[in-house]
C-alpha cells in the first residue's frame, strides 16, 4: 500500500466576498492578498508540491472560466492533472471526479489529500507534520480525515466539528472519531463549543485512500459518483450541487478528525485582510495611498497606487477601490457582498463589472 500522498487542489471558486478586487475574469484564488509577490493558488502549490514530491502527483480542479489563468498561474502542472469542470457543482462533484481519476491511474489504495485553494497557512513545517499524520492514518485504516483547526474564538462564520473517540496517535498527534458535524452555529452554541475543548473548525481540508472514499460515495451519494462512473466528466451539468461535507462528511462513519495548530485562516471575506495585517500600533490596515483624520479600524486597498483615499471620522470600515468600482462597507457585514452583486446581475449596465 502507498504512503505517499497526492495532493488535490480545489480551484473552482469565485471568491465573491473579495469583490471588486476579486471579478469573473480574475477570481480571488489569482490574488496575493498577504502582502506576497504570489497569488493564494500559487502559495497554495508551493506548500503542497514538496509533500507531493513533484509536479507530476499535484492535481487542480478547477471550472472551465478560469482555467487558462490557473495555467498561466502554474505553468509547470502537467496538461493532464488539470480536471475543468464544465459547470461548477460544488465540492462533491471535484472530490469524486478527481478521486476517481486518481484511482484510474494509481489504484484505490493512492491516498490523496484535497486543499482548498484560498487559504493562508503560517508555519509550512507544522502543516506537512500534520499532512504525514493524515497520511499515516489513511493508510492504516478506512478512514476519511479532515484536518480540524483549534479554534481561538467563538467564530459563527465556521463549521465544527466535535471529537469523539480517540483512535490513537499519529506522527505524535492525537487522531479521534468524528461525533458530529455542525454548521455555522449562533455565538452562544460557539461559546459553549469552545469551553468543552472538544471541536475543531472544520477546515474543509481531507485525506483519505481512493477506495475508501469512493465506497463511500456510492453510500451516501449514489446520484453524484455513479453518473460520473456510468458516463464520465460530460454528465458534469446534470449533476447535483452539493458540498462534500453536506453530501458526505456528515452522514459516513469513517469520517475521523486530527485537531491541529498551524495558523491557518480560509480568507473568507475583506476581514480576513486585517487579520493577517493588522499591527497594533496602526489604527488602520492599509493597501492603499490614504490620509485619514480620526479613522480608526478600517481596511483600505486601492490596486492603483496613485488613486488617493481620504477619510475623515470613519470606524470600522471596509473601503477598497479597484478599477472603476469604490466599495464601502461597514466590516461587519462584508457577507453582504454577494447580495449586491446579484443586483449587479440583474442590471445590464453593470455586467461589465463582475
Amino acid at each position: 500500500m502507498t504512503s505517499s500522498l497526492f495532493p488535490v487542489i480545489l480551484a473552482g471558486g469565485k471568491g465573491e466576498r473579495f469583490w471588486p478586487l476579486s471579478r469573473q475574469d480574475r477570481p480571488k484564488q489569482f490574488l496575493s492578498l498577504d502582502g506576497s509577490s504570489r497569488s493564494l493558488l500559487q502559495a497554495t502549490a508551493d506548500r503542497l508540491l514538496p509533500i507531493a514530491g513533484s509536479w507530476e502527483s499535484l492535481w487542480i480542479i478547477t471550472s472551465s472560466q478560469i482555467a487558462e489563468g490557473v495555467r498561466q498561474q502554474l505553468p509547470e502542472l502537467p496538461y493532464q492533472n488539470l480536471l475543468i469542470e464544465s459547470q461548477g457543482r460544488d465540492t462533491a462533484a471535484a472530490v469524486a471526479w478527481a478521486s476517481l481519476e486518481i484511482k484510474k491511474r494509481y489504484g484505490e489504495d493512492a491516498i490523496i489529500g484535497f486543499f482548498p485553494s484560498d487559504h493562508w497557512i503560517a508555519n509550512q513545517k507544522a502543516f506537512a507534520r500534520t499532512l504525514s499524520a493524515a497520511t499515516q492514518l489513511a493508510a492504516s485504516t478506512a478512514a476519511i480525515v479532515t484536518l480540524g483547526i483549534k479554534p481561538t474564538f467563538p467564530s459563527t462564520g465556521y463549521g465544527y466539528i466535535e471529537q469523539g473517540e480517540k483512535i490513537g496517535s499519529f506522527n505524535e498527534l492525537p487522531a479521534y472519531h468524528v461525533n458530529r458535524f455542525t454548521e455555522k452555529p449562533n455565538r452562544e452554541t460557539a461559546e459553549t463549543f469552545l469551553s468543552t475543548g472538544r471541536f475543531s473548525w472544520n477546515s474543509g481540508m481531507f485525506v483519505f485512500r481512493a477506495g475508501v472514499v469512493l465506497k463511500e460515495l456510492h453510500t451516501h451519494a449514489p446520484e453524484i459518483i455513479e453518473p460520473l462512473e456510468q458516463q464520465g466528466p460530460d454528465i458534469y451539468p446534470r449533476l447535483p450541487k452539493k458540498s462534500i461535507d453536506y453530501a458526505l462528511m456528515e452522514k459516513t462513519t469513517l469520517a475521523h478528525v486530527l485537531p491541529v495548530e498551524f495558523g491557518w485562516d480560509d480568507l473568507g471575506d475583506w476581514n480576513a485582510i486585517e487579520r493577517l495585517l493588522k499591527k497594533e500600533e496602526t489604527p488602520n490596515v492599509e493597501l492603499a495611498t490614504h490620509v485619514g483624520l480620526d479613522t480608526q479600524g478600517a481596511i483600505i486597498y486601492a490596486t492603483n497606487p496613485e488613486d488617493v483615499i481620504v477619510t475623515i471620522g470613519l470606524e470600522d470600515v471596509v473601503i477598497v477601490r479597484d478599477r472603476n468600482v469604490t466599495l464601502i462597507v461597514n466590516k461587519d457585514r462584508t457577507q453582504e457582498i454577494k447580495q449586491v452583486l446579484k443586483t449587479l446581475q440583474n442590471d445590464p449596465r453593470f455586467t461589465d463589472l463582475l
